[in-house]
């Protein structure tokens, strides 16, 4: 892969929400893409701030950047999105993949919203499936990578693929798919059409959850998820690793932000207009999904 543009990549790791945010650069241009900002949100004071984004900001500043893009992968069930906030400070037009329209149109429903526009306008760019674009003047395209849920994408930037909830680091394996509109059938298909990228390929994913108590990591590549991935070595099969991610599915308690931060991230990041008293408020349905943890 020595003829592919190799960006340079930085990871933000959000402790909070096991999260990873990235500013990816062109080091020609000094151009850039933010990726899967985390607005941050304290759920037992209701309280809301920008740690995380202003971090990522500095760190622009500071290293002589140029935003070109604020880039979702896909509406986010355990963190808040920053793309709106960071819009408000650099100017840049945030985009996410077209399919998004179909998680709006699936959540206005549960949040009891007839009049919310599910058609993607909250975005100011909607990325077709295969859809080429440029981060300075490294070529990048967009994969659609559904599973996890019906919108996610991959952002393939030169060398390095941002794969965010399809595969974790091999000692982890992969993402769930049992979040309304997820399919461990698709997911299935999208790792493989992840894996078919050149072996040497970066992959850089979305979450951490440091088993055994490690260090946060987040870059792996192509060759070492297709030879170590503790899901993928397990179910060689789509027929097994339906049936082992859909058992593990089952043990899993829902996120414990999934109905406070999709109502943020359908809106592209925004947060619910103030009321008349001039606070803002999250609207929780109730009984709307399974898996309680009771016990």
């Amino acid at each position: 892969m020595t003829d592919i543009a190799r960006p340079e990549v930085t990871g933000f790791f959000d402790e909070r929400t096991f999260s990873v945010q990235y500013v990816v650069a062109d080091p020609a241009t000094r151009r850039c893409a933010i990726i899967d900002p985390v607005l941050d949100f304290d759920e037992k004071s209701g309280a809301t701030a920008t740690i995380n984004a202003d971090r990522i900001l500095d760190f622009v500043r500071q290293n002589g950047l140029s935003v070109e893009w604020i880039l979702d992968t896909h509406p986010h069930a355990d963190h808040f999105s920053a793309a709106d906030y960071l819009k408000s400070k650099t100017g840049a037009p945030k985009a996410i993949g077209e399919h998004v329209a179909e998680v709006q149109e699936l959540w206005k429903d549960i949040y009891g919203w007839p009049d919310f526009p599910a058609d993607g306008s909250q975005w100011d760019h909607l990325f077709a499936e295969g859809e080429p674009f440029r981060v300075g003047d490294i070529e990048a395209r967009v994969m659609f990578s559904p599973g996890h849920t019906l919108a996610s994408i991959t952002y393939v930037i030169g060398d390095a693929a941002f794969v965010h909830d399809t595969l974790f680091q091999p000692d982890f394996g992969t993402a769930r798919a049992d979040f309304p509109g997820g399919s461990a059938k698709r997911l299935w298909q999208s790792i493989q059409e992840i894996l078919a990228l050149p072996d040497a390929t970066r992959l850089f994913t979305g979450h951490d959850y440091k088993p055994g108590g490690r260090d946060p990591a987040w870059e792996s590549t192509v060759r070492q998820q297709k030879a170590t991935n503790k899901h993928l070595t397990q179910a060689k099969t789509e027929e097994d690793y339906v049936r082992l991610r859909q058992e593990r599915d089952r043990s899993l308690p829902m996120p414990k932000l999934i109905l406070a931060a999709l109502q943020v991230n359908i809106d592209g990041g925004r947060l619910p207009e103030p009321e008349a008293n001039g606070r803002r408020y999250l609207k929780i349905p109730l009984d709307a999904l399974q898996g309680a943890a009771w016990d």
